[in-house]
């Protein structure tokens, strides 16, 4: 069985930093495309940040770029989101999303493909909340 379950929410001020883990079991992560998404009260889902190991790519959402990083680690099968400087706007919902190296006929970035939604397995999420 598949499994994605995410760590490391919470609250915290405006210019803070979380640290959010994906432990994903059930597949073999190497072979897996790995990501973030977001997902607030009346907007819509946003790829954040997806990490393919197949083709050595990372996406990374505009409003974003600058601010968080991803890495993971394949010995411990988990997937870090490292956010810097947040921001009120960065609150919501943070989900993990994984796929077997989606495919894209635009020949896209697995990364970017995964981050477009293209996910198969998608985890129960992990609040975050930004006061300002």
């Amino acid at each position: 069985e598949v499994q994605l379950v995410e760590s490391g929410g919470g609250l915290v001020q405006t210019g803070g930093s979380l640290i959010l883990s994906c432990a994903a079991s059930g597949f073999d992560f190497d072979d897996y495309a790995i990501g973030w998404f977001r997902q607030a009260p009346g907007k819509e889902r946003e790829g954040v940040s997806c990490i393919s190991g197949t083709d050595d790519t990372t996406y990374y959402a505009d409003s974003v770029k600058g601010r968080f990083t991803i890495s993971s680690d394949n010995a411990k099968n988990t997937v870090y989101l490292q956010m810097n400087n947040l921001l009120p706007e960065d609150t919501a919902n943070y989900y993990c999303v994984g796929a077997l190296n989606p495919w894209d006929p635009n020949n896209r970035p697995i990364a970017t493909t995964l981050c477009a939604g293209l996910y198969t397995y998608r985890g129960q999420g992990t609040q975050v909340t930004v006061s300002s």
